[in-house]
């Protein structure tokens, strides 16, 4: 049977998160989920995979049950398909930081960019004043972007904090606009931004994901392939899985 996989996150005050672990492992486990789950203080990150019933129980827990109580009730999701299980496990992981920046001045739960809906993106990018920033690694980068898009060469996402210092400037670059695979990466990115004296930054909400699902591939200035942490490898426009057209 096919494999419905979830992708999922959402920054909120959880102070409470090292008591949640166990409980959500046994939730998890009880339906069947694979994947990988990241627990910290400034909220939730996962990517799982399981039958349609048992990922739809998931998220019902995670958005209204009594375990979080309400706090994920804005919670970024974005469903896909494999065609096999893509995880060997599952894993509940608590971390310092659900995405690791590395600096703990940063509070998305306080203060982030502008979110942009991917039916508005295109306009956004194409505009000649906005500064586009992919905020992916710079390997993800290589599979595919957006077109004219700023790699900012760097191998894992803390050290986008250089990046900024080196090459950006809030006199010159008063407009920024940044995505991500998920959104996770430029939603953090964007509040470091705003704390360093940036004005008007902006990031894609939902990440490439959201707008390979949802921007018809005729309209869609996205080139080449979206990698994926899991089996997978790539996703492709509709989210559909590296080998089965998706690239050709």
């Amino acid at each position: 049977m096919p494999v419905k996989v979830a992708a999922f996150y959402q920054f909120a005050p959880l102070p409470d998160f090292r008591e949640l672990r166990e409980p959500l492992r046994a939730i998890a486990a009880s339906l069947g989920i694979k994947g990988s789950v990241l627990l910290a203080n400034e909220g939730i990150n996962g990517t799982v995979a399981g039958s349609d019933e048992g990922i739809d129980a998931l998220v019902q827990e995670l958005q209204h049950g009594a375990l979080f109580g309400g706090r994920l009730g804005n919670l970024e999701l974005k469903f896909s398909g494999a065609s096999e299980m893509p995880f060997q496990r599952l894993k509940i992981r608590l971390k310092k930081e659900i995405v690791t920046l590395g600096d703990t001045t940063v509070d998305p739960t306080r203060q982030v960019g502008t979110y942009v809906e991917p039916s508005e993106w295109n306009a956004l990018i194409a505009a000649p004043d906005t500064l586009v920033i992919d905020t992916r690694n710079a390997f993800e980068v290589a599979m595919g972007t957006f077109e004219g898009a700023v790699d900012p060469g760097i191998k894992s996402f803390g050290q986008f904090k250089e990046f900024a210092a080196e090459k950006l400037d809030p006199a010159k670059h008063k407009k920024i606009a940044m995505f991500c695979t998920g959104g996770i990466r430029c939603e953090k990115a964007s509040a470091y931004l705003l704390a360093h004296g940036f004005s008007e930054v902006y990031h894609l909400k939902g990440g490439i994901l959201r707008y390979l699902e949802g921007v018809p591939e005729q309209d869609s200035r996205w080139r080449g392939e979206c990698f994926v942490f899991d089996e997978r490898v790539a996703l492709g426009h509709g989210l559909r899985e590296r080998g089965d057209g998706s690239h050709e």
